[in-house]
């Protein structure tokens, strides 16, 4: 299943929803103003939150949280000791690690289990400049997390970089 994604949307304060492949509304994202600390909720059509994105605060290296139910679901930091700069690790609280690799800021990258492909992310198919999609590659993946998972990554490249020109 492919999602259709437009960048600009996560500003704080910002509501925007994320699209299918048939243009059907599938997440709705609510950037939560007002708050401490970066805030985004992923919400499904009825307006039940999946998952909530939140930049760590106290943390050694810049790194963001996705929490479901108020329970912490997975830590996305840079990958430590990577020759690649565009390398990053998805920790689950289960233990398990998912990798992200590629050109982040060009928004091509995908996200990995052990090998084996779980989410593309690419802007090709798009002309229009701030949308990329999120291409979940298979049926028992989880598609919230997926998402939260490329933006976070985004997130954090991007200040990385020194933050976005229109921010």
């Amino acid at each position: 299943m492919k999602y259709l994604v437009r960048d600009r949307i996560f500003g704080i304060g910002d509501d925007y929803w994320i699209e299918d492949e048939q243009g059907r509304k599938a997440f709705l994202v609510d950037g939560k103003a007002l708050r401490l600390r970066e805030t985004f909720e992923l919400k499904d059509p009825r307006g039940r939150v999946l998952v909530t994105i939140r930049k760590k605060m106290l943390s050694l290296r810049d790194a963001m949280q996705i929490e479901r139910d108020d329970q912490r679901l997975a830590t996305i930091r840079r990958k430590r000791l990577s020759l690649l700069r565009n390398h990053y690790r998805v920790e689950l609280v289960d233990g398990t690690t998912l990798d992200v690799s590629g050109k982040i800021l060009d928004r091509e990258f995908a996200v990995e289990y052990e090998g084996e492909l779980l989410a593309h992310i690419s802007r090709r198919w798009f002309r229009v400049r701030d949308t990329y999609a999120v291409s979940v590659v298979r049926e028992d993946a989880d598609a919230a997390l997926l998402i939260a998972v490329a933006v976070c990554v985004i997130r954090l490249a991007e200040r990385e970089r020194g933050g976005r020109e229109d921010e």
